[in-house]
């Protein structure tokens, strides 16, 4: 059973702000870094406990492809998407979203 995701306001603004970014580089290449992040995202919601622990309980998945990671926390009843992350970033950015 899959497990809802909420997205905290940050992490879905990141995403959006990627998102096109990607697509300003090349035409539909939006659409392949979209899919790959849900794909991360569907496998945090199967089975979110396989991720490692990159801090406390934030857990992490790395996308295919691009140099991504989505970070998350694991409720009882939901996931909560914490950040879309570039991996050269700084990630005391996301941390206060704890």
């Amino acid at each position: 059973m899959s497990l809802p995701i909420a997205f905290h306001r940050a992490a879905s603004a990141e995403f959006i702000e990627a998102s096109a970014w990607y697509e300003n580089k090349r035409l539909g290449l939006a659409h392949d870094f979209i899919f790959e992040i849900e794909r991360c995202l569907s496998l945090a919601s199967e089975n979110p406990f396989q991720f490692t622990i990159v801090r406390k309980d934030i857990r992490r998945v790395v996308a295919n492809r691009f140099p991504y990671s989505v970070y998350f926390r694991a409720e009882e009843h939901r996931i909560v998407v914490l950040a879309v992350f570039h991996g050269s970033r700084d990630p005391a950015i996301w941390l206060d979203r704890y």
